[in-house]
C-alpha cells in the first residue's frame, strides 16, 4: 500500500523561521520545487545552527509569481522576509540561473495552525535546499520526538 505524503520541509536558518514560529509571520515564499497544495503540512526544519524540525503549519493557500514586486505588494507585513531580504534572495537565485532555462517561479504559502513543537528534532538524513516530501508515518515520528 502507497503511504501518504502529507507534507513538505525545506531548509531554512532558524533565525527566518523564528518570524513564523514566534513572531505570528503566516506567508512562506521560497523557488517552486516541489507541488505543494492547500492542506498539506509544511515542516520547518533549521538549517545552519540549531538544525532540526522545529515546527509546522497547515498550507492554506498556493499562489505562484514570476515577480517579486507583486508578491511584496500582495503580502507585505505578512511575509517572513523583508522586502530586502527578499530581493536579496533573488540577486542571488539569479546568479545560480542555469543558461538557457527559465527560472522556477516563486511559490507563495499562506500558513494556518502554526505550531511550534516543545523540542527540535534531528531528520534522519540531510535535507536539501530543494526540500522534500514527508509522507505519513514520517510526520507521526517527527510529532513523537517532539512531545506532541
Amino acid at each position: 500500500m502507497e503511504e501518504n505524503i502529507v507534507g513538505v520541509t525545506f531548509p531554512v536558518p532558524k533565525w527566518f523561521l523564528d518570524r513564523i514560529l514566534d513572531e505570528g509571520k503566516t506567508v512562506f515564499v521560497k523557488p517552486s520545487t516541489l507541488k505543494v497544495q492547500p492542506g498539506m503540512k509544511i515542516i520547518f526544519y533549521a538549517s545552519r545552527e540549531d538544525q532540526g524540525w522545529h515546527g509546522d503549519a497547515e498550507v492554506e493557500s498556493v499562489e505562484f509569481f514570476t515577480n517579486i514586486e507583486e508578491i511584496i505588494r500582495n503580502y507585505k507585513d505578512e511575509l517572513f522576509l523583508t522586502p530586502e531580504e527578499l530581493r536579496e534572495y533573488e540577486r542571488e537565485r539569479a546568479k545560480w540561473h542555469s543558461r538557457g532555462r527559465r527560472p522556477r517561479p516563486w511559490m507563495v504559502l499562506r500558513l494556518r495552525n502554526i505550531r511550534k513543537y516543545p523540542k527540535p528534532v534531528k531528520p534522519p538524513r540531510f535535507i536539501a535546499v530543494s526540500g522534500r516530501y514527508v509522507k505519513e508515518k514520517e510526520y507521526r515520528e517527527i510529532l513523537r520526538k517532539a512531545g506532541i
